[in-house]
């Protein structure tokens, strides 16, 4: 196995637009994450991923990675589910776009490694192997 070391840091304090046009103030850099890093997300993913899925394709570009990772796992089986990943959810919008421009009606399990919500609020189906604690309400 072929360990890389990055350069770039997996937190990142800085303004930026989200896929779906929120403005938020803090970004996960997944592409600090090594070919082993990925590979272990994909390890824990099938720790809870009891399904078979036929094949998995990862959402441009983030979701690629992972989907190159989980490839051992594929069942390769036509007619078990596709799976669809993706490195972070923010607001599900990028699975709920692709899933409907590339699966229209079929089958698809979702994963991704981090969701900015909390887990109940996950939306379109998808897990997440991590997710964020409540926002405190402002006073």
């Amino acid at each position: 196995m072929k360990f890389t070391t990055t350069k770039t840091d997996l937190f990142r304090e800085y303004n930026y637009t989200s896929h779906a046009g929120l403005p938020l103030t803090w970004k996960l850099e997944m592409e600090a994450l090594s070919t082993s890093e990925w590979s272990t997300c994909a390890r824990m993913i099938m720790d809870y991923q009891t399904a078979p899925f036929s094949k998995v394709v990862g959402i441009p570009r983030g979701g690629v990675p992972l989907s190159d990772a989980l490839q051992k796992y594929v069942s390769g089986n036509p007619e078990d589910p596709i799976m669809v990943v993706d490195d972070v959810y923010t607001t599900g919008t990028s699975f709920k776009e692709y899933c409907k421009e590339n699966y229209p009606g079929v089958e698809v399990i979702k994963w991704c490694v981090f969701a900015r919500v909390m887990a109940k609020d996950l939306e379109h189906n998808v897990s997440a192997l991590f997710t964020m604690p409540r926002l405190p309400k402002s006073s």
